[in-house]
Order: structure tokens, then C-alpha cells, then sequence
């Protein structure tokens, strides 16, 4: 690491997350003066100018990637149009400890004049609330599910290889081509693909004039600076920003400026917290590092330097601030930008380049909250670029995550996406597959499992409540067998996921008419031949997904009851519920005879893993090929980035001897400490869950460091990750710390700031996380490799 980038590291590691009013205050007074004189498309299109016009630009001492989307590193915008904060919101995001952002209380008194009164009513969050019904309500707000879009845009959106192929002007002419073959005699949307088209167009002018403000502002700096380095330095950068985006990049620095002016449009536009990412970054950059590294422009080490900038730039934009429930679901400054290394190219060749090993050195170099990378395997990725991952894995910062290109892309052709498109796909957000450049998957919301069962042993009640939740399904002390129990748990879970379905397409229909995205539109496939938003139909693929949690609770929950209530017959319905509404108060010889003499899954035991089968098997029953309102369907995942935190808090005691309101299981994952036979077993026992069959799972494993320490203990770890793939397993991530070292960075903070842990399908900073979710990790099973 040099000193530009020590310094740059150490500038990006202590600036403290800061919120910015100026976004808000420039789109209030622009919809008070346009909004009704134009297509809501071009009326979005036209704010976004206006804000690319006037937003304050930075560019800091030594950077050579440039652009931040508010006006200076760790200062968030906020997006009134999705979520419109409240002065108290914006007290307690102030005030509080965890996932603070710093708010000028003389902004908060602006925000209260001038913001505030014109979005009330008219924000995506006002209008989902005013509309939604009571019993959806009740079922939210008892923890039944989650939506993703009450206040945020939706999607986990990752690009292709098109823009470094591909400048914005060229965008430009094939947006007019199209507006000249509209058909308004045979074509009815004919008007309203000329709004959207006419919109995009805008859009591109927008960030060609935004990279342009920023090649102004270097040529400034350069007038004014004495170094001589550093003068020609900000010349290049003023020429790499009249160059891209407007055209194609000709080199590695222009490559991947151009991905950041197109990444800052995306999350400037329309952005409540989307997981934007460049997917394959690594595929995309090799041909400008080989020419580069041929023709003597470019050096290994100034390839190094330029993707050690662009990965603390990415680290400069912490997500904007949730509130309400999602803020309880996910309090993490994390925006979710994933990047894919390795898999496969798009011809079916191995996608490992000299890139995908620098991108480890620099992210081992950096160790920043974000972007996390993820390493993708296939058959075909050399084990020598797995035990690099895995050098990195052992350091302990939760990544590189690690999936199975071959289940990835068997997971989508599963749906009908050519095998092209599905080898150029992978996975962004936390583990969501999906065709890069060419989808939008829209990720709708959490599925709390192990609470649909609470709700089917109380016949529809949340016990937490009293509020009906559900149909009646019948008194669970009147199960005769297994499958009655079974019967009503498989209605509450059609009746919840048939209420969540309705609701998120009436909100998906709000987003198409009142938010469209039509910069996002001009870069992703088939938006621009269709005349259509990415909210709208637009891409070549449009997925929801719904997110699943706590198979491991809901399974081993299901097989206390088969094995103690009605195999053994050793306890009563009757005294078992009593012991849940008792949370095990009184009953703690039963709750250890649940905990300790029932069998679990993670420990490749079928009499668990079959009914974890089953579970899945009417997951995916219940919610696949559901509707959409975009031409397409839902399909599930097994994802509860830490959501499984929220739920549990939200769910009583468990049938399994889960204490009320701690965690369920995360993910795929094992409930916390019911996984004792090792991580063979536990990857045996998932195993038998039909992955393909989801849009993504996501396993946590954690190992104490002596664990492997050693080189042969590398190789136990890449053999471990390949036998598990080779069972089409799907993801597996690692923590590799023990339990006394996090138990000190609880106790002194501030001397453990860089102590990062895999969370979910993302890394964050230990001392940054709550205590429930600290706790959580600590509970994980301490596993070793044989």
C-alpha cells in the first residue's frame, strides 16, 4: 500500500457518515415548479439533470477516481420522493449509537420548512401505508414479513460488459433510432415509450454533463496546484471525464471511471438502498489491463493503485438511513455492492484473469466495509484461485464469500434465460442470482417461516398480540397426527404469502407510474428496444423474489413436535404450548429434553433434513411462478441478511427450546448451536435441499483461527468448498475469529475499530454492530475442519 492510498484509506476509514439536505432541498423546489407540466418519466429524467447540474461536486487531495454522490466522502443524500424523514427521524438518526449519521440540527429545521410539508402524502412510503389493508397491516407489523419497497427503490441491480463497449452517446443514438420507428398506428404504448425514450435520452445528458462538471473542476485544481505530479495528474483525470461516459473507455483508468460515473447515476437518480454493483468487475477490466500491461501504458502497480481508489471510493457512500421497520431489520451503513470475481465467461471459458488476483491483493491491502468481493467457482476456476480466496478467508474479515458458478447458472437457465445470458449472470446484494446487465430482480420483502408455524399453533393468532393474523386452522391441541399440524401450518403459509403477493404488486405498479429510473433503463439490455422503465417491464428479465428465513428454526421447531408429541408421545400439545406462552418459565427440564433429544438439522440426520425438505419443497410450491405485474413471476430465496435478528425478536419461544425473542437461524444456516457434528455434516444436510430450484442460499460457517493456520488447512478449506459444490450447494462464508476476541471488542471498542465479521451476505464492523446482533454472532457454532 503506498501513501496515496494510506492516506486515502485513512481519510475514507475515519470520516464519520454525514446526511445532506441539498438533494431534497433541489427536488422540492424543482417538483414545486414542473411537477404536472410534464410525463412523469421526463419529468424524473429532467430533476435528474437538474440535480447533475447543480449538486456539489468534490474531488479530494490524491484521488484518481472521481465522484461522489453527496458533497463530500460519507455524506448521504436523502430521497424524500421514497422516504420522507421526519424531524425526529432525522433527531434519532443524530442521537442514536448505532448506524449514526451526523445531522446539523440547523438542517433539520430546513428540512422541517421547506421539505417535509411538500413530500408529506406524496412520498412511495405515504402512499404504500395509505393503502395497504388492515390485515396486511396486522401481518407486518406482527413480523410476519417484511417489504423491501415501503421505503426504498427496489431491485439488486448488476451490470454487464455493455458500457465498456458502449459510450453514452452511442446510447444516445440508439435511444433515437428507436423514437423513429415508433408505430403510432399499430402500436397503442406508442406515446408512452416516446416519454420514456425521450426520458432516457435526458438521463444520458445528465451524467455526460456531470462527468464534465468534474473534468472542469480538475482543470481548476490543476491551475492552481504547484506539485507538477499532481498537476498532471488532475489533467489525465480531466481527460478521462470529457472522455467517459460519454464514449467508450480506451483504457484500464478510463474503464473504471466509466463504471463509477454510470454507478453514481444509478444511485443518484432514483436510490433508497438498490445494492448497485459491476458484477464481473474482474472480466470487464482484464482487456484493458492485458492491453495495457502490452503496449506499456499501464503497470501492475498502477493497476493496483487505480482499484485500490475505486474500492475506497466505493467505501466513501454508506447506504441512506431506514427507518421504521427496515431500520430494525437492517441497521448497517452497507449499501451492498457486491462484486463477482472468477465464474465463467460468457462463451463457457474460465473467467479467473491477473485482475481477479489483484483485486484479492487489494482488497486483503484495504479490509474496508465495502465493496465486498465474492469468489465464483465453477468446474473449470483453477484451484490455485481458490486457495488465494482462501488466504484472504483466514485473515478473518467475512470475505470473499464464495459461490458455485455452476448452480448459479443452473439456477437461471431453471427459468428460462438463455445459457449466455445465464454464465454472464451471478449474484449481487447478499447472495439474489440474476442475469447481469439484463434483469431486474427485485427483491420484495423477509418471509419470517418459524412465525407462521407460531401462528398455525395458535390457529391464526399472534400470540405476541392477540391480533388475528391468519385463518383459523384449527386448535393444535387437537391434532390427532404430524400431518394435521402440517395441514394448518401449510394454509397460514398460502394465506400470508398469497397477502404479500397482493400488496407488493399493487407497489410495484406505484413505482412503474410514480418513480421510474430512466437512467438505470439506458443500461440495462432491452429497455431502450422496448420503449419501457426498468420498473416497468422494461429488461430482457423481470423476477421478484421473496426472501425466506429460519429453516433451521421452523425445521427443528417441526421435529420436536413429530418426534416428542406425536412419535414418542412424551409430551402433550397441551403442555408444550403452555411452556412457549411461558417462554420455558417453570419448564426447563422440558426445554432441555427438546434441545438436547430431538433431532436437528446440520448434522446429516434424514429424520430433520426430511422435513427441512419438506418445508422448502412448500416454500417453493407456495411462492413460485406466482405473478408479477410485469410479465413474469415470483420465485424464492433463502436470504435473511439480519433479519433473523428482527424476526426473532418478533416471535415468541420455539417448540425446539428456543428462548422467546433471541435470533432464529440465519439464511440456510443451522440454528445457532444445533449444528455438532461438524461443518461435513452441515453441508450434507443442505445438500439435500434442491438449491437450484431457488434464486440463492445463503450458509454461515465460523472457524477459530488456529483452524487454519496452516497451508494443508487451506487445502482442507478449498475441499470442503468444492465437495459441498459438488452437491450443488449454492454459497457457503466463513467468520474465522474466536469467541475471546470478540468478547474484547466489546468490552474496549475502540481498540478493535478494524475487527470486521460476515454478518449475513455482507462484512461489517463488529463494534458497529447492536448487541442482539454481536450476541448472534458469538452464539454461531465454533466449527474445525477433519
Amino acid at each position: 500500500m503506498n501513501q496515496r492510498i494510506w492516506n486515502l484509506r485513512k481519510e475514507s476509514f475515519e470520516a464519520k457518515p454525514a446526511i445532506s439536505i441539498e438533494r431534497a432541498l433541489l427536488e422540492t423546489a424543482f417538483y414545486k415548479a414542473e411537477y404536472g407540466k410534464h410525463p412523469l418519466p421526463v419529468l424524473r429524467a429532467m430533476f435528474f439533470r437538474h440535480l447533475c447540474e447543480r449538486k456539489t461536486i468534490y474531488i479530494g487531495p490524491g484521488e484518481l477516481i472521481v465522484g461522489e454522490r453527496g458533497p463530500a466522502p460519507k455524506v448521504v443524500p436523502t430521497f424524500p420522493e421514497l422516504t420522507c424523514h421526519s424531524a425526529e427521524d432525522l433527531r434519532i438518526l443524530n442521537s442514536r449509537e448505532m448506524a449514526h449519521y451526523t445531522v446539523a440540527e440547523e438542517d433539520i429545521a430546513t428540512y422541517e420548512r421547506e421539505v417535509i410539508p411538500y413530500w408529506q402524502g406524496r412520498s412511495m412510503r405515504d402512499r404504500v401505508f395509505a393503502h395497504v389493508p388492515q390485515e396486511w397491516r396486522d401481518a407486518y407489523e406482527s413480523g410476519l414479513f417484511t417489504e423491501f419497497m415501503e421505503q426504498r427503490a427496489p431491485g439488486h441491480t448488476a451490470l454487464d460488459g455493455m458500457i465498456y463497449e458502449t459510450g453514452l452517446n452511442e446510447l444516445k443514438a440508439r435511444i433515437a433510432d428507436r423514437i423513429a420507428r415508433l408505430d403510432y398506428l399499430n402500436d397503442p404504448h406508442a406515446a408512452t415509450r416516446a416519454d420514456q425514450l425521450k426520458a432516457m435520452d435526458i438521463a444520458c445528458d445528465a451524467v455526460i454533463l456531470f462527468a464534465h462538471r468534474h473534468a472542469d473542476l480538475a482543470e481548476q485544481m490543476a491551475r492552481a496546484e504547484a506539485d507538477p505530479a499532481r498537476k498532471a495528474e488532475l489533467l489525465h483525470m480531466a481527460s478521462v471525464c470529457r472522455h467517459v461516459p460519454a464514449n467508450a473507455p480506451r483504457t484500464f483508468h478510463e474503464a473504471l471511471q466509466m463504471y463509477w460515473f454510470v454507478h453514481l447515476g444509478t444511485i443518484t437518480e432514483l436510490n433508497g438502498w438498490d445494492a448497485m454493483s459491476p458484477g464481473h468487475l474482474d472480466q470487464h477490466l482484464a482487456p484493458f489491463y492485458e492491453t495495457g500491461i502490452a503496449d506499456g501504458t499501464l503497470t501492475r502497480d498502477a493497476a493496483k493503485e487505480l482499484l485500490s481508489c475505486f474500492w475506497i471510493k466505493v467505501n466513501n457512500h454508506p447506504a441512506p438511513p431506514k427507518v421504521g421497520v427496515t431500520a430494525k431489520e437492517s441497521g448497517t451503513y452497507n449499501d451492498f455492492t457486491q462484486i463477482n470475481l472468477g465464474g465463467l465467461k460468457r462463451d463457457g471459458t474460465d473467467g479467473v484473469s491477473e485482475v481477479s488476483y489483484l483485486i484479492l491483493e487489494v482488497v486483503d491491502d484495504l479490509h474496508l466495509l465495502q465493496p465486498q468481493p465474492s469468489v465464483h467457482v465453477s468446474s473449470q476456476t483453477p484451484d490455485r484461485f481458490l486457495k488465494a480466496a482462501a488466504r484472504v478467508i483466514r485473515k478473518g474479515y467475512g470475505y470473499p464469500s464464495v459461490f458455485n458458478t455452476d448452480t448459479v447458472v443452473m439456477q437461471q437457465i431453471r427459468v428460462g434465460k438463455s445459457v449466455e445470458d445465464a454464465r454472464e449472470g451471478g449474484t449481487s446484494g447478499c447472495i439474489e442470482t440474476g442475469s447481469f446487465g439484463k434483469e431486474a430482480y427485485i427483491l420484495t420483502g423477509y418471509l419470517n417461516v418459524p412465525k407462521v408455524l407460531e401462528v398455525a399453533l395458535n390457529n391464526g393468532v399472534d400470540p405476541l398480540t392477540g391480533k388475528r393474523v391468519g385463518p383459523e386452522t384449527g386448535d393444535a391441541r387437537e391434532f390427532r397426527n404430524f400431518e394435521e399440524l402440517y395441514t394448518a401450518f401449510s394454509r397460514q403459509l398460502e394465506y400470508v404469502v398469497d397477502l404479500k403477493i397482493r400488496v407488493n404488486n399493487y407497489i410495484e405498479r406505484m413505482y412503474a407510474a410514480h418513480s421510474p429510473a430512466p437512467f438505470l433503463s439506458v443500461v440495462i439490455r432491452d429497455c431502450i428496444e422496448n420503449g419501457r422503465d426498468y420498473y416497468d417491464g422494461g429488461p430482457r428479465y423481470n423476477t421478484n423474489y421473496i426472501q425466506c428465513c429460519g429453516i433451521g428454526t421452523v425445521t427443528d421447531s417441526l421435529s420436536a413436535i413429530r418426534t416428542h408429541v406425536f412419535e414418542q408421545k412424551k409430551v402433550s400439545m397441551r403442555l408444550l404450548l403452555e411452556a412457549l406462552a411461558a417462554n420455558f418459565e417453570g419448564h426447563e427440564a422440558l426445554r432441555l429434553r427438546l434441545w438436547n433429544k430431538t433431532p436437528f438439522f446440520g448434522n446429516d440426520d434424514d429424520r430433520a433434513d426430511n422435513i427441512m425438505r419438506r418445508v422448502y419443497d412448500s416454500l417453493y410450491n407456495t411462492i413460485d411462478g406466482k405473478p408479477n405485474t410485469k410479465g413474469s413471476v415470483y420465485h424464492l430465496n433463502m436470504l435473511s441478511t439480519t433479519c433473523h435478528v428482527y424476526f426473532g425478536k418478533m416471535l415468541g419461544a420455539t417448540p425446539n427450546g428456543r428462548y422467546a425473542h433471541l435470533p432464529e437461524s440465519d439464511g440456510t444456516s443451522p440454528s445457532h448451536g444445533a449444528d455438532r457434528n461438524g461443518p461435513t455434516a452441515v453441508v450434507k444436510s443442505l445438500s439435500k435441499m434442491d438449491q437450484i430450484k431457488s434464486g440463492g442460499t445463503l450458509l454461515n460457517q465460523r472457524f477459530l483461527p488456529n483452524v487454519l493456520a496452516g497451508d494443508a488447512d487451506l487445502d482442507k478449506l478449498v475441499r470442503l468448498i468444492r465437495s459441498y459444490f459438488a452437491m450443488n450447494g449454492h454459497h457457503i462464508q466463513f467468520n474465522v475469529v474466536d469467541t475471546e476476541t470478540l468478547r474484547k471488542a466489546q468490552a474496549t471498542p475502540d481498540e478493535y475499530r478494524n475487527l470486521l465479521v460476515r454478518v449475513a451476505g455482507y462484512s461489517d464492523y463488529f463494534v458497529d454492530l447492536d448487541a442482539d446482533h454481536q450476541e448472534e454472532i458469538i452464539s454461531r457454532t465454533e466449527q474445525e475442519l477433519g
